[in-house]
């Protein structure tokens, strides 16, 4: 059993994260506010980052760090900087002095813009906004605080369109699954022309697991949570018409966006295989079958 602190254990993926964890028997300490996506009641939880009682905690084994701004329209520099990433080297050294062997915290595949694929954690970063500069800026802090503590293994996963059950909340930030399953049930979906922009969808359980062996990680780095298989929102269209049993037809519309939108992510996924042993078990149709099978998919 580890002691183990979940920040963002309130979120779509912390809350995952933090139920699996409970469930595995780990002492469990949590950041949220215990909102629409409960924090197991084994844990013990306190209401935000700012909020820990580090002497309650007392001696720690890991830090998940999944609590961030994930908005990536946010356009406020200086605070984007100062919650993923200050915030993120104040717990990464908390943990340390409370004797973490662990570090495991979420980055993403923002950090590559428009970068052409297959995409490499050893090859070049061109953000497209202030989040994903947010997230190199992390992951370039997280493997120089690793290499000057040999002790602690600081894992970094770079997520890629995380769906299924627990994302209800986010809105207009939830996957495109689940907003295009929800614009399925009563009409046509809409999607920017010619809906053959490319997107990694990776399931929830898929990250979960991802976490759980980046805990047991035997080096630090940065990898890739994806599949390696970019579908297109034509094909999403195409396998929620199947799961849904509806036979809708995608409404085209301009991108108001263009230079800032990713239209292609596809990742190589050989190091996160070499590192944690980790291979995403859910293609996007059976994900979609399973988010199905949950009844969150049609919930809304």
């Amino acid at each position: 059993m580890m002691r183990i602190l979940v920040t963002g254990a309130s979120g779509f993926v912390g809350s995952n994260i933090a139920r699996a964890l409970c469930a595995d028997g780990h002492e469990v300490f949590a950041t949220g506010t215990g909102g629409e996506q409960k924090v197991p009641p084994s844990a013990t939880l306190f209401p935000s980052i700012a909020a820990i009682d580090w002497r309650k905690i007392g001696t720690l084994d890991a830090l998940v760090h999944e609590a961030a701004i994930t908005d990536t329209s946010v356009h406020d520099r200086a605070e984007m900087l100062r919650v993923n990433v200050k915030t993120s080297k104040t717990l990464f050294e908390q943990a340390r002095g409370h004797g973490a062997s662990r570090i495991v915290y979420a980055s993403s595949t923002a950090v590559y813009g428009n970068l052409p694929g297959p995409l490499r954690e050893d090859g070049p970063t061109a953000p497209l906004n202030v989040y994903g500069e947010s997230k190199v800026l992390l992951d370039e802090y997280a493997m120089t605080f690793a290499a000057a503590q040999p002790r602690i293994r600081v894992v970094g996963l770079r997520y890629c369109n995380v769906y299924g059950p627990g994302e209800s909340h986010k809105g207009p930030m939830a996957s495109m699954v689940y907003r295009l399953a929800g614009q399925m049930q009563k009409g046509n979906p809409r999607l920017f022309k010619w809906g053959e922009q490319a997107r990694e969808y990776i399931y929830i359980d898929d990250v979960v697991r991802a976490n759980v062996l980046a805990l047991k990680a035997g080096t630090s780095a940065y990898v890739h949570c994806a599949t390696g298989a970019p579908r297109t929102f034509n094909d999403l269209v195409a396998i929620l018409n199947t799961a849904l049993g509806t036979s809708r037809s995608p409404e085209y519309i301009d991108n108001p966006h263009p230079e800032t939108y990713q239209s292609h992510i596809e990742c190589d996924v050989s190091r996160a295989k070499e590192i944690l042993g980790f291979e995403a078990a859910y293609d996007l149709e059976s994900g979609v079958a399973a988010y199905l099978a949950s009844g969150a998919l049609t919930a809304a």
